[in-house]
């Protein structure tokens, strides 16, 4: 299907959470001075114990180009793959992605002491997206879903590119794409697992309905 602006998701249902999450992200920013020091991603502190910070960091931003880079991608991820989204498998979906890539970074990224942004989230709701198009037979998702992995890999031998990182005026965390990538997959996994064990009880109540 084309993406044009007829066909873009607006229902409740496929955007009320991305708008949300936006909103949050731009709050945060307006007020990163005092919101910083209390939610930003902090290794050390998050081992003191501010657990907090494994889902606050990534609404925050080092600058107004790094939100909007990423804003920009949640909004293209939006309009791509939005009317897969629901209240409920979109706010899992953000939850599963968030916390596994600070988990990703907190266990094996140590030397990432700080870490700002949407970019591990967005993806996982990438591989999402992807995943959801080959479950409706859209070929293009396995070219997504192969080339995120491609990027992932790219990044991980060869690093990220010297003109985003100025940019954004910070080092890009490219082990947060990793391990929020991760995060997105294993959701994916789980949630046609579940879906799939749904649909023969679906399938069943109907045969005997029609009865």
């Amino acid at each position: 299907m084309p993406l044009t602006f007829k066909n873009l998701p607006f229902s409740k249902q496929h955007s009320l959470l991305v708008i949300s999450v936006a909103l949050l992200a731009i709050m945060a920013f307006l007020f990163n001075d005092s919101l910083s020091k209390v939610l930003v991603y902090q290794h050390q502190l998050i081992s003191q114990g501010e657990l907090w910070r494994t889902f606050t960091g990534h609404f925050l931003h080092t600058n107004g180009v790094h939100l909007l880079l990423n804003l920009s991608a949640l909004i293209l991820l939006w309009g791509l793959h939005g009317h897969f989204y629901s209240l409920k498998n979109y706010s899992m979906l953000f939850i599963s992605s968030a916390l596994i890539c600070s988990a990703g970074l907190y266990f094996f990224s140590p030397n990432i002491g700080q870490y700002v942004g949407l970019s591990g989230v967005l993806h996982g709701i990438f591989i999402f997206g992807a995943i959801m198009d080959i479950q409706h037979k859209d070929k293009t998702g396995y070219l997504l879903f192969i080339g995120v992995w491609l990027k992932i890999a790219h990044e991980q031998f060869y690093g990220a590119s010297d003109d985003v990182s100025a940019l954004i005026n910070a080092t890009v965390a490219i082990d947060a794409h990793l391990w929020g990538a991760i995060g997105g997959l294993l959701f994916s996994c789980c949630y046609l697992l579940v879906n799939k064990n749904k649909a023969p009880a679906l399938d069943k109540t109907n045969h005997k309905a029609n009865k």
